[in-house]
């Protein structure tokens, strides 16, 4: 159903700041750097940092977990018992991502790569 975690994406409320302390941490440039969304790429893990994943239900860091049928994996853990926290959406050139949780309260994030 996987094909690995590739992404992590961090809820921000200060851009500026995380944007700033990511550069330092990662030790390269944004690879995207807008206002809803700095994302940068190294040693071919996405690390995004987003200014509204608080209101979209991001309770900490999200792990976004590669999957080539969004809809179908979604389905999958709804049926296991996950409850849905962001449905699938389109984030930009046809990369589709998804937020579920468990019955902890652990948010799980899928993404179907364009």
């Amino acid at each position: 159903m996987t094909e690995g975690i590739k992404t992590i994406i961090y809820p921000v409320k200060d851009l500026a700041s995380a944007k700033a302390l990511f550069t330092k941490l990662l030790g390269v440039e944004p690879s995207m750097d807008e206002p809803y969304y700095v994302g940068f790429r190294v040693a071919g893990q996405d690390v995004g940092l987003d200014p509204h994943g608080h209101g979209r239900g991001m309770t900490g860091p999200v792990a976004y977990w590669n999957v080539a049928d969004i809809k179908g994996s979604v389905k999958a853990l709804l049926d296991a018992g996950a409850d849905e926290v962001e449905g699938i959406k389109d984030v930009g050139g046809g990369k589709l991502t998804a937020m579920v949780k468990d019955a902890d309260g652990n948010v799980i994030g899928l993404i179907q790569p364009a």
